[in-house]
């Protein structure tokens, strides 16, 4: 992986990487595919119409369907989905946070339960990365140990130990397997712990950073904290954070998390809600979030965003988008998706522009202005 700034504003960065099937210009959002498709969009949807180079998929789910051996069959991701830009895969950590219930972590590992036939299986740090050697993805995301908020001290010391000591053994294993030829064009991303607590997030980020990755992320966020704690916490850790590789914020979030975010420093992020949203009837536009289940927009004749130029906005009308939500009509989760998902990667596209300009502190204000705040 190549990867250069190419201007400052503040602290907030525009950036390049470069993997081996796409270059990434940063800040950077990556829409979700959870299971190897972004829900309701296919391949060249996601190329065409959202414009990404570079799109989310998860370990846990596609482990556990298709399989990784049957990705692998196919070539990997790429030749599985068919979509040929950059790939980046989380490690499972999420996923043993979020289905707690059926997941038990240990000094080794996690064992958990699958949500599909109740078998048993246990992710270690050499086996999520074996599982991603076979996707064939461009970033890899190592195991960590995520816990939700507010948790205890002793809890949080826990996960940043556990943590710091499963990324060691991962980028040991990763370094071996290097040299015998195996996931030599993959990259490989820490995640630094540590809550909301600023000593705990400075002993994560100094422990991890000090390791051979090639990026870095920040986890543990947005799972139960208030939004000012999460905006603190990142502008605490990002100076921590090398300058010379990517920095990546998992799991979030609303437009204003991410412009809040790039400008701390932040470079990539990832999060299900444009597209979950958009099944829900919930839009993002320039001026702020409308539902379109609403009922005055019945007669309404705009497009969903007059600013926005995606195949939505180009050629529908609120009141279709409207009345095919009511009617169930599954045309609208396509359209609806399209138009979140561009939205964002225009948001994104935008403050890259104002960093490269120096004028983000004057596009922040404006990306408010609209919005009445």
């Amino acid at each position: 992986m190549k990867f250069q700034i190419d201007k400052t504003d503040g602290n907030a960065r525009a950036c390049t990487i470069q993997t081996a099937h796409s270059t990434i210009q940063t800040p950077i959002f990556m829409p979700v595919g959870t299971v190897g498709s972004v829900k309701s969009l296919d391949a060249k949807d996601v190329m065409e119409e959202v414009g990404a180079k570079i799109i989310l998929g998860n370990t846990y789910h596609l482990y556990l369907r298709p399989g990784d051996e049957t990705i692998r069959h196919f070539g990997g991701l790429h030749g599985f989905t068919k979509f040929p830009y950059s790939f980046l895969t989380d490690s499972g950590g999420f996923q043993a946070f979020s289905l707690s219930d059926i997941s038990k972590a240990d000094q080794n590992g996690i064992t958990f339960k699958s949500h599909i036939d109740g078998s048993t299986h246990y992710f270690t740090p050499e086996k999520v990365l074996d599982i991603q050697y076979n996707f064939n993805s461009d970033i890899m995301m190592i195991l960590d140990d995520l816990v939700a908020l507010p948790a205890t001290k002793e809890r949080i010391a826990l996960s940043i130990q556990r943590t710091t000591d499963w990324a060691k053994r991962a980028i040991a294993y990763h370094l071996r397997k290097k040299a015998e030829g195996i996931g030599t064009h993959q990259n490989i991303f820490a995640i630094i712990q540590g809550g909301t607590d600023q000593e705990f997030r400075r002993i994560s980020a100094n422990e991890l950073c000090e390791l051979p990755f090639d990026g870095f992320a920040i986890g543990g966020l947005s799972v139960g904290e208030a939004n000012r704690e999460m905006y603190d916490t990142v502008e605490f850790v990002t100076p921590l954070m090398p300058t010379h590789k990517p920095r990546y914020l998992m799991g979030v979030g609303t437009p204003e998390d991410l412009v809040e975010n790039v400008e701390r420093g932040v470079d990539m992020f990832d999060c299900v809600m444009p597209t979950r949203n958009a099944r829900n009837g919930s839009l993002f536009t320039s001026f702020g979030k409308i539902s379109i289940k609403n009922a005055k927009f019945a007669l309404d004749e705009n497009p969903i965003d007059p600013e926005c130029d995606c195949l939505t906005c180009k050629h529908y009308s609120r009141g279709y988008l409207h009345h095919l939500y009511r009617a169930k009509e599954l045309t609208y989760f396509r359209l609806a998706s399209i138009h979140n998902l561009h939205y964002y990667l225009h948001l994104m596209a935008q403050m890259r522009e104002a960093i490269l300009q120096g004028s983000f502190a004057a596009f922040k204000a404006e990306f408010y202005r609209k919005r009445g705040n």
